[in-house]
């Protein structure tokens, strides 16, 4: 894809979706276990974890375009990419 608002809002979305899927991978686990699952889910009592942990994915996605895919592209061209 060419750099752009559409790559931006896809890599904020993708990052979003592996975040959500890991989380009902989670409660799904916590679920099946029961009271044994608090060792794997590490919540520690926080009703908000899953919501925190999706947002942070989100500042982190955004975050990460911000300040490196500058970085990145210049090294894609070095390697010859050409991203236009």
């Amino acid at each position: 894809m060419k750099p752009g608002k559409w790559l931006v809002f896809l890599v904020v979305c993708v990052c979003l979706a592996v975040s959500a899927t890991y989380e009902l991978v989670e409660w799904s686990y916590a679920a099946g276990e029961g009271a044994n699952a608090d060792s794997f889910l590490g919540s520690q009592g926080d009703i908000w974890d899953a919501q925190k942990d999706m947002l942070f994915a989100v500042i982190g996605s955004v975050c990460a375009i911000l300040f490196l895919s500058r970085v990145h592209n210049k090294q894609l061209e070095k390697m010859g990419v050409v991203l236009q």
